[in-house]
């Protein structure tokens, strides 16, 4: 879990999806966020954050 003090981390995340062409659905809770991808972008968006030192469990 993520502290709340922390900021950009949603948009650090959705601008990596948008640079490799991935659209995104995006619901945010009062304690989490959830990124949607369609199925067919799984695996390119799992390479592209892992890329970028994201660790996808």
């Amino acid at each position: 879990m993520l502290d709340f003090s922390l900021v950009g981390v949603l948009s650090s995340i959705t601008q990596i999806l948008a640079k490799n062409d991935i659209g995104i659905f995006v619901i945010s809770t009062f304690n989490t966020d959830y990124i949607f991808v369609k199925e067919h972008n799984l695996n390119k968006a799992i390479k592209a954050l892992e890329q970028n030192n994201y660790n996808i469990s």
